[in-house]
């Protein structure tokens, strides 16, 4: 029997400042904070992205691109998005553990773009979790959506009573428990890891 550990990325893995990163980019496009959302951050930009709207890196920055209207040097948009990223040890010592307890994967709700060089952007996970740094636009939904949930099961083969699932969003717990997935909604890097821990055991 394989069991299967999902996790989200920001605010799980890694502490994300999302403020700092549009700050960032701000500054890279000199569009301010409310007219970078205004122009990308909806249904047709970052939130389709997230669901596989653009199937690969180039035809999401591409889209991003026409929306602001200039180009985007893509080696400063990767820089600007590690830049906001800081890993917590002791997260990562968690989701370690799951790896050897069985397969584990990533979640993230994020596009193609991030998806081509998350090897780059999060280099602690590339260890851990291989070839599978997986964001939303892989399976073409995203989180809440339980089709993404049903879609990562079928990926990996697993039962959902064989699967894990650590995320900060309660309505994202929320729906993979809905399928019988063991969710767990984060708050402390220790709480992750005893629920690990209680999962595998319960399975043994």
């Amino acid at each position: 029997m394989t069991l299967l550990f999902i996790f989200d990325m920001d605010d799980v893995l890694y502490d994300y400042d999302w403020r700092a990163r549009m700050a960032a980019m701000s500054e890279l496009t000199g569009l301010s904070f409310l007219e970078l959302r205004r122009r990308w951050w909806h249904d047709d930009g970052e939130f389709g992205a997230e669901a596989g709207l653009y199937a690969t890196g180039e035809e999401y920055l591409a889209a991003f691109e026409e929306a602001i209207g200039q180009r985007v040097d893509l080696t400063s948009w990767l820089e600007i998005r590690a830049a906001a990223m800081t890993p917590w040890p002791d997260s990562l010592a968690a989701a370690r553990r799951a790896a050897e307890l069985g397969q584990a994967t990533l979640l993230t709700n994020n596009g193609a773009l991030l998806g081509d060089h998350l090897a780059a952007v999060a280099p602690e996970l590339v260890e851990i979790f291989g070839d599978h740094l997986r964001t939303s636009s892989h399976y073409r939904a995203r989180k809440p959506n339980p089709i993404v949930f049903e879609r990562a099961l079928e990926a990996y083969g697993v039962a959902p009573e064989n699967a894990f699932f650590a995320d900060d969003m309660p309505e994202n717990v929320a729906a993979a428990q809905s399928l019988g997935i063991t969710g767990h909604e984060f708050r402390t890097c220790a709480g992750m890891h005893a629920a690990i821990e209680e999962f595998a055991a319960a399975r043994t």
